[in-house]
C-alpha cells in the first residue's frame, strides 16, 4: 500500500521543491491567460513489463520503453478545450479502433505528438491493438495519424493498409509546406537500391542489429509520394523543422568510437547533411554524466530545447535545457565568435541529475514552448520523491526531496509520477495543467497554436538549381579541396604550395594518392535472412562493407568525383600501394542526385568546429592565385580559373569522373618541359589470374550500382592456391615452388606432416576453431600457438616453466586430490603407481629425493623447516609449460597495421615478387575495410 505525504497534494512554486519552497494549492484557479487555447496531450499507463516490473528506458534497445518499435498498450490521446485543471478532456483517438461506444476501450498506443504551424493540425504516431496469437512480424505497424481540429477529422495518413503496414512510421513533424517528415523503418529508396544489387528487399538492421533502422522520410499530407531522405546507417530520430526551414534530428553516430546521439541537420530533400550540435558535448550532465539529447523542438529565440537524459536509465525523464545552435556546434565552441558560452542551458530551477540518484529539481519528460510572447513552457514533470517503506508492514510512504529527507539514507528514490504543468520563465512560477494521476503518466503537451511559418526550402529541381546530367545519372559529386587540411592546420611538410609544384615535391614524395569510396552494407534480420553470425569474422565491427571505387588525389591533395546517390558511404585516403593511411572515417556520408558537397579537408580535434559547413575552419588550399595562370612547373593545358583546386580545374576541362574499380595512376599534372613525368602504373583486376571481385559489366563501363565485393574465400583465399612454380628453360624442370599454399601447409607434396613455412598455414579446409572459417583465415587474423611434430602429428610446442634453478616444474596430486608440485632438472625421475615392493617417495633416478614445491618451483619446508619429499603413488606428474603465441601477419585494422605481411612483399622483402602488385592491391583493400569473412551476407552460410 502507498500513501503519498500530504505536501504532495499541492503543487510546487518553483520546480524542485525545498522544504522552504512555497506552496500553491491545487486548487487554486490558473492564471486566466492560459485559458485563451486548447492542449493537447498523452495519457498513458505506468510502463511496466509483463510482470509487473517499471520498465527503463534505452534508445537503443528496440524493446524498450519510448525506443523507437517499442509498444505499450494503453495510451490514449487527449484533447483539453483550455489549459486548465477543471477544463473538458476529450479522448480523439479512441475511436479510430472502436466501432461501439459500449465496446470495451481498445488497447493501442500513441505517441510523438505535434501541432501545425498554423495550429490546425495535430499529427501523432499510433500503432492499432495487439493481433493475438499472431507472429512479431504479424502484428500492426506504428502508423502516422492526423486530427484535424475544426472539423475534428481523425485519419491514418496513408489510406492504403497495404502501404501503411510497408514500415512503421513514428516521430512526424510538419514542414512548413504542409508535408510532413517522419521517422520510419520503411527505407523505400535504400530498398530500390537492394534490388538493383540482385538482393530481395527488407529493411535494413541498425548497426548494432537489435532491431530495423529508422530514418527519415518526407511525404505529402494525403500520405503519396513517401520517400527517403537520410541515410544514416543507425537511427535517425525526433524531427523537428526549424525556422530557417531545415530538418533538425536526433542521429546516432553508432559507427563511431563513443557512439553518441548527435543533433543533426537536413534540407527537407534530403540534401545538406549536416552536424548541427554536439559531437564532443555529452559530458554536459549535471556532475558531467554523459547525456544524449532526446526530443529537439526550436524555442522561440531560435534556440534549441531538448531533454538530456542518460541513454539508458529507468526514470525515462531528464532535464530540459536549451542549446544556442545558432552560434554554438560544441558546448564551448562557438564557429562565429558570438554568443556566450556555454552554448547548454538548464531550465530547471534546481539540479537535475541525469545519473540514478535522486534529482532534487525533479525530472522532466517533454517540454512545449509557447508561441504568444509570453515566455511559458507547457511540460511534463514530475517532482522529485522519495519513498519510506516500513520494515514491518510494507507501507510505502511518499515524501518530496527536502534536504533533510535526501539525507536519510533509509528513503529510496520512488517511481516517477509524471503530469503536466504551466512554466513561466519570466516569473519562475509553475500552475498545474493536468493533475498526477496514479498508474498513469500524462506526457508530451502540446498547444493549440500558430507560430511564426518557418521558411520553406524548396527542393531541388534538376536544370534549375541542380545539374540535370547528374540527376540523370543518379549520383552526387564530392569535392574536397585538400587531405592535408587537418581542422583548418596545413598538414604537409613545406606547405600545401610546395606539396602541389611537381618539381618541388616529385610524385613519389606525395603520400596521399588515391581515395577510396567505401558503402555500407545493409544487414537483414533473421526472418529474411538467418545468417551464421562467423560471416562478420575479424572485422565484426565494421560489419560488411563494399567498395564503390576509387578516385585520384591531385597534387594539392584535392579529390573531385562522382558518388552513388541515397547510399550510406564513407572515404578512406591512400598512399601509392593503394593502402589507407588515414584513420577510418567513421561518419557515413550521403549525397542526394544532382547534390555536389564540398568539404575543406579532414578532422582530429574536438575543440575545431567540424561537419558543420558555416562552422569549419577555411580551407588552407585556397586554390589558384589568378585565372588562367597554371599552377607552378605543371603543364599549361590545365589553365585555372582563380580560386579553384587543381580537381576543379581538371574536372572543368575532362568532366567530373566516375570512381574507378581500378586504382591507375598518370603524372597528367607535371609540365614534361621542365622535369620527365612520373611513370604511371595501375593495379588491375585484369591483371588477376583468380576471379575479380566485380560483376562483368562493371570491367568496361562503371554505373552506380558498381560494387566491388570481397568475400575471403572467393577473393582472398584463391591467391593463396595460384600455381607459383619456376620452370627452366625446358619449362618442365621445376626450379622452385613460390606457389603459397605449397610452403604454408601442415603436409608437403607427398602428403607428409610438416610444419608450415612461418608457422603460417593457408590451405583452405575447415578449421577446427571455426569450422565455418578457412583454416588459412584464421591463421591470417587470429592468434595461434607455435606447432611442432611429435609422434608424426602436428601439436602445440609447449616450452617448460622453469624454477628459479632452471628446474622443470612438475605438476601432479596427493591422496587427497590436492595438487602438488615438484622440480626436476632433466624430467628423469622414479614413477611407480604401484605399492608393492616399490619406493616410497618419489626419488630421481640416482635416489636422490624429490621434494616437494609450490607451483613457481620455490620449496615447501615442514614444521621444522626441512624439506617435505612426495610419498607415493600419485597420478602420472605432468610438466608445466606454456604455449609460445604467434602473433597473426594481418589485422583487421587495415594493410598499414599488418606490416608484418605486406612488408615481406616490399623490396627486399623476403618475398618480394612472390605476389603480384594487383594481389597485394585486393589483399589490402580488403583489411583496409575490415577483413569480413563475407561482405554479402546472403553469400554466407543459413545459422544450424
Amino acid at each position: 500500500m502507498t500513501r503519498v505525504a500530504a505536501v504532495w497534494a499541492s503543487s510546487c512554486l518553483l520546480f524542485g521543491c525545498t522544504s522552504e519552497d512555497t506552496i500553491i494549492s491545487s486548487n487554486q484557479e490558473p492564471d486566466p491567460v492560459t485559458l485563451d487555447f486548447a492542449i493537447a496531450y498523452i495519457k498513458r499507463p505506468v510502463p511496466v513489463d509483463e510482470d509487473g516490473n517499471r520498465v527503463g528506458e534505452n534508445l537503443a534497445d528496440p524493446i524498450a520503453f519510448d525506443d523507437p518499435i517499442s509498444f505499450r498498450a494503453g495510451a490514449t490521446l487527449i484533447l483539453r478545450d483550455r489549459a486548465a485543471p477543471s477544463a473538458q478532456d476529450r479522448d480523439i483517438t479512441t475511436a479510430a479502433f472502436q466501432q461501439n461506444p459500449d465496446d470495451p476501450i481498445p488497447l493501442y498506443d500513441v505517441r510523438d505528438l505535434v501541432v501545425s504551424p498554423d495550429g490546425e493540425f495535430l499529427a501523432f504516431a499510433m500503432r492499432a491493438p495487439e493481433i493475438e496469437n499472431a507472429d512479431p512480424e504479424d502484428q500492426p505497424k506504428w502508423n502516422i495519424w492526423t486530427y484535424e481540429l475544426e472539423t475534428s477529422t481523425l485519419r491514418r495518413v496513408i489510406t492504403s493498409d497495404i502501404t501503411a503496414e510497408a514500415g512503421h512510421d513514428i516521430m512526424p513533424a510538419f514542414l512548413p509546406d504542409g508535408r510532413i517528415v517522419f521517422s520510419s523503418t520503411r527505407q523505400r529508396q535504400a530498398k530500390a537500391i537492394l534490388l538493383d544489387e540482385g538482393k530481395p528487399q527488407f529493411d535494413g538492421q541498425e548497426e548494432t542489429l537489435q532491431g530495423p533502422n529508422f530514418v527519415l522520410h518526407v511525404m505529402n499530407p494525403d500520405g503519396s509520394d513517401v520517400h527517403q531522405i537520410t541515410f544514416n546507417q543507425s537511427l535517425d530520430l525526433y524531427p523537428t523543422v526549424m525556422s530557417n526551414g531545415r530538418i533538425a534530428y536526433l542521429h546516432w553516430d553508432r559507427n563511431t568510437v563513443d557512439h553518441d546521439f548527435n543533433l543533426y541537420s537536413v534540407r527537407p530533400d534530403g540534401r545538406d547533411v549536416q552536424l548541427l550540435y554536439g559531437r564532443y558535448s555529452h559530458d554536459t550532465g549535471a556532475n558531467g554524466d554523459t547525456v544524449e539529447f532526446f526530443s529537439p523542438i526550436e524555442m522561440p529565440d531560435q534556440r534549441l530545447q531538448v531533454i538530456t537524459k542518460a541513454r539508458r536509465n529507468m526514470r525515462i525523464g531528464g532535464d530540459m535545457a536549451v542549446i544556442d545552435v545558432t552560434n554554438f556546434v560544441e558546448n564551448t565552441v562557438s564557429f562565429n565568435g558570438a554568443g556566450t558560452a556555454p552554448a547548454q542551458t538548464s531550465l530547471a530551477s534546481d539540479t537535475v541529475y541525469t545519473d540514478d540518484q535522486p534529482s532534487p529539481g525533479g525530472l522532466f519528460h517533454s517540454v512545449f514552448p509557447l508561441w504568444d510572447e509570453s515566455n511559458r513552457l507547457l511540460v511534463s514533470w514530475s517532482p522529485c520523491l522519495l519513498n519510506r517503506i516500513d520494515p514491518n508492514t510494507q507501507e510505502t510512504t511518499t515524501l518530496p526531496c527536502t534536504e533533510e529527507n535526501l539525507a536519510d539514507t533509509a528513503l529510496v528514490e520512488a517511481p516517477p509520477q509524471y503530469s503536466i504543468w504551466m512554466w513561466d520563465q519570466t516569473s519562475g512560477t509553475q500552475l498545474p495543467v493536468v493533475i498526477a494521476e496514479d498508474g498513469f503518466w500524462f506526457t508530451n503537451p502540446i498547444t493549440v497554436q500558430p507560430r511564426p511559418r518557418q521558411d520553406v526550402l524548396v527542393d531541388g529541381v534538376g536544370g534549375i538549381d541542380l545539374d540535370q546530367t547528374l540527376v540523370d545519372e543518379n549520383v552526387g559529386v564530392l569535392h574536397i579541396r585538400s587531405v592535408y587540411d587537418i581542422d583548418g592546420v596545413d598538414s604537409t611538410p613545406a606547405g600545401i604550395v610546395a606539396m602541389a609544384d611537381p618539381v618541388t615535391t616529385p610524385v613519389a614524395d606525395r603520400p596521399a594518392r588515391f581515395l577510396r569510396i567505401v558503402k555500407a552494407v545493409a544487414i537483414p534480420d533473421d526472418e529474411v535472412y538467418d545468417f551464421d553470425g562467423s560471416a562478420f569474422g575479424a572485422g565484426r565491427g565494421q560489419l560488411m562493407k563494399e567498395i564503390i571505387g576509387y578516385a585520384p588525389v591531385e597534387p594539392d591533395g584535392s579529390v573531385k568525383v562522382k558518388i552513388p546517390a541515397n547510399i550510406a558511404f564513407t572515404i578512406s585516403v591512400l598512399d601509392q600501394r593503394g593502402r589507407r593511411i588515414s584513420p577510418r572515417h567513421q561518419n557515413w556520408l550521403q549525397l542526394q542526385a544532382g547534390e555536389e558537397m564540398e568539404c575543406s579537408g579532414c578532422h582530429t580535434d574536438e575543440n575545431v568546429p567540424h561537419g558543420r559547413i558555416e562552422a569549419q575552419p577555411a580551407s588552407i588550399n585556397v586554390g589558384a592565385t589568378t585565372t588562367g595562370v597554371p599552377y607552378p612547373n605543371s603543364d599549361p593545358a590545365w589553365f585555372p580559373d582563380q580560386g579553384e583546386t587543381m580537381a576543379e580545374t581538371y574536372t572543368r576541362i575532362n568532366g567530373i569522373p566516375n570512381p574507378n574499380l581500378d586504382v591507375i595512376f598518370d603524372d597528367v599534372w607535371t609540365d614534361a618541359n621542365i622535369i620527365p613525368k612520373a611513370p604511371s602504373f595501375s593495379y588491375l583486376y585484369s591483371a588477376l589470374t583468380t576471379p575479380a571481385p566485380i560483376p562483368n559489366a562493371c570491367a568496361t563501363t562503371w554505373n552506380p550500382s558498381c560494387r566491388i565485393l570481397l568475400n575471403y574465400e572467393t577473393a582472398i583465399q584463391p591467391i593463396w592456391e595460384v600455381d607459383r612454380r619456376v620452370f627452366d628453360v625446358d619449362g618442365m624442370t621445376v626450379l622452385a615452388d613460390n606457389t603459397c599454399t605449397t610452403c604454408h601447409n601442415s603436409r608437403d607434396a607427398m602428403n607428409a606432416v610438416q610444419i608450415p613455412a612461418g608457422q603460417l598455414e593457408l590451405s583452405g579446409t575447415a578449421s577446427p576453431e571455426e569450422p565455418l572459417h578457412f583454416i588459412a583465415y584464421r591463421e591470417l587474423l587470429f592468434g595461434d600457438n607455435e606447432q611442432e611434430i611429435a609422434n608424426g602429428a602436428l601439436v602445440d610446442l609447449v616450452v617448460p616453466i622453469l624454477a628459479p634453478n632452471g628446474d622443470m616444474i612438475y605438476q601432479t596430486s596427493d591422496v587427497n586430490g590436492e595438487l602438488i608440485y615438484f622440480t626436476d632438472a632433466d624430467g628423469n625421475f622414479i614413477f611407480v603407481p604401484g605399492n608393492d615392493g616399490t619406493p616410497t617417495v618419489l626419488t630421481d633416478t640416482d635416489n636422490t629425493p624429490i621434494h616437494l614445491t609450490d607451483m613457481a618451483g620455490n620449496l615447501i619446508l615442514d614444521g621444522n623447516g626441512n624439506p617435505q619429499t612426495i610419498p607415493i603413488p600419485v597420478p602420472i606428474p605432468s610438466m608445466l609449460g606454456m604455449t609460445n603465441a604467434i602473433q597473426p601477419p594481418l589485422r583487421s585494422a587495415g594493410a598499414i597495421a599488418s606490416g608484418n605481411f605486406f612488408n615481406l612483399f616490399l623490396p627486399g622483402g623476403s618475398h618480394e615478387g612472390r605476389l603480384t602488385d594487383a594481389e597485394l592491391r585486393i589483399i589490402a583493400e580488403w583489411v583496409d575495410i575490415g577483413a569480413q569473412y563475407f561482405n554479402n551476407p546472403f553469400d554466407a552460410p543459413e545459422a544450424n
